[in-house]
């Protein structure tokens, strides 16, 4: 699947970015960008299935729960024929004729049921199957100088601005990054899993690659990985790899399991250390690929979101993939 650029049509995938990641060239830099989209192994805390909005959930086409918020409507009549219960003419005779209920109440021809409603056929309950809506997620890959707002009073270039556009509703942003932080930003067309890829229930990792003046100690290192007090709380990585680098040129990367506002640079400036540049390249399970230039954005992988949402991937079709635009 080709990549999306902002205003162009990006170059074939597999390519290198426009500009070196993290600025230089050679073993330097923020490393541990794939060229795929996937992280080599899934975070520890990962979202479980079927942990749908308010534990509601109906079985998929394979049988597999299913959480709520990713069942596709359907009319009453299709999905009572889909498990067998009569044809779909038969069925909506036994509708005229009271024989099925949806909620205690009446059902009535034409009407759509979702995983929520309780069905009963001659007053016994049933279990409906549901098709399973996908969500849409894009990668965007955040240059510095860009605000994660739809409107901004200063006139600054927001990163909605760079997203293709929907037909029906809108992007979502899963998380933020500051003005000067780039890196890996994901955007979802549903409200439900943005939602659940921010909670701290599912303690989503972040990993990011700082390059700081100087160099770490072990006592330093051993302070950010225990804790350091921040005016909102503590706060701690759960790694912390040295990346190489000298003088003003020294590379971390570092993984936390929250999003707080600047929490990161917070973390250094309590230790008196500047980070002058900082780019996150993970987010739970994807990566940032280094074929992603700074300012494209391009659509993950089906079955990586139906990781991320805890659902069961859909049987592929022929000629389903990755979407590009210009």
């Amino acid at each position: 699947m080709a990549s999306r650029g902002a205003s162009r049509k990006s170059g074939s995938g597999g390519g290198r970015g426009g500009k070196r990641q993290g600025g230089q060239g050679g073993q330097n830099g923020p490393k541990g960008e794939a060229n795929g989209n996937v992280a080599p192994v899934a975070p520890a805390h990962s979202p479980r299935p079927g942990g749908g909005r308010g534990g509601h959930s109906a079985k998929g086409q394979g049988g597999r729960r299913v959480p709520e918020q990713f069942a596709v409507p359907e009319r009453l009549n299709k999905a009572l024929a889909a498990i067998g219960v009569a044809s779909r003419r038969e069925i909506e005779e036994m509708i005229i004729a009271g024989r099925i209920s949806v909620n205690e109440a009446p059902a009535a021809i034409g009407q759509k049921v979702t995983p929520a409603d309780r069905i009963r056929v001659n007053g016994k309950l049933v279990q409906l199957r549901f098709e399973t809506k996908v969500p849409r997620v894009l990668m965007y890959h955040k240059p510095e100088g860009e605000i994660v707002s739809r409107d901004d009073p200063e006139g600054r270039a927001t990163v909605f601005e760079q997203l293709p556009k929907l037909r029906h509703g809108r992007w979502v942003a899963v998380g933020r990054l500051d003005f000067n932080t780039s890196g890996l930003l994901l955007f979802t067309d549903d409200g439900a899993l943005a939602n659940r890829l921010m909670h701290p229930r599912y303690e989503m990792e972040r990993e990011y690659a700082v390059r700081i003046l100087g160099t770490l100690t072990d006592e330093q290192i051993a302070l950010l990985k225990n804790g350091i007090e921040l005016g909102d709380g503590e706060a701690r990585f759960t790694s912390v790899v040295d990346r190489g680098g000298e003088g003003s040129n020294h590379w971390y990367h570092v993984v936390l399991s929250e999003g707080r506002n600047r929490e990161v640079r917070r973390m250094f400036e309590a230790l008196e250390l500047t980070v002058s540049r900082l780019m996150r390249v993970r987010y739970g399970p994807v990566l940032l690929p280094s074929r992603l230039k700074r300012g494209q954005v391009e659509d993950v992988e089906e079955a990586l979101v139906c990781q991320l949402a805890g659902i069961e991937a859909p049987k592929s079709q022929p000629g389903k993939g990755r979407r590009s635009r210009r």
